[in-house]
């Protein structure tokens, strides 16, 4: 129970805050209320795979490690729109918005201030044309669940969400120790 002075404290510094301008209020809360990075992230299984199945991953400079199709949402973009992009400017598979189903969960909070939101699709790999910048990516290549190469850190993460990989079967993925 909250004591009588601090209930009667908040109730007025509520109401103080409800006779501000709405413009006002807007500020105080972006200043109040912790900043996220907001992340799309696409899941591209091969539709015609056997067994486990496989994966699109991506090997981005310095080149050490795989990580899946990504990347920052652009202000006022809806998170699929921006999967969607990722995908295509990365990899070059082109997929509309409605070809890609929110993952279960779909948003993942992460510890340093980012959230990702996370879609998957599955496209046949042999119809599927790979095509990368080099500069960005320098590699996009499907890889064997049962098989998977050194991913990034973020990557293990995230899929392990998802009983993929190394991370598999820790939900929450536990946090690098320090």
């Amino acid at each position: 129970m909250i004591p009588r002075a601090r209930a009667t404290g908040r109730a007025l510094g509520y109401r103080l805050f409800y006779r501000l301008p709405v413009p006002l209020r807007r500020r105080l809360v972006r200043l109040a209320v912790p900043k996220y990075i907001v992340g799309a992230v696409t899941l591209v299984r091969d539709s015609e795979a056997d067994g486990a199945g496989r994966i699109l991953l991506l090997r981005q400079p310095p080149g050490h490690s795989w990580s899946l199709p990504a990347g920052l949402l652009e202000r006022g973009e809806a998170p699929v729109v921006g999967a969607a992009r990722e995908l295509h400017e990365e990899s070059g598979v082109r997929l509309s918005p409605d070809r890609l189903r929110p993952a279960v969960p779909n948003a993942v909070v992460h510890a340093k201030g980012w959230v990702d939101v996370v879609f998957e699709a599955d496209v046949p790999a042999s119809r599927t044309a790979l095509k990368v910048d080099g500069a960005e990516v320098l590699e996009a290549a499907w890889h064997p669940l049962d098989d998977l190469p050194r991913l990034s850190r973020a990557t293990a993460n995230l899929l392990g969400y998802y009983g993929i990989g190394p991370r598999a079967g820790e939900v929450p993925p536990t946090p690098p120790a320090p």
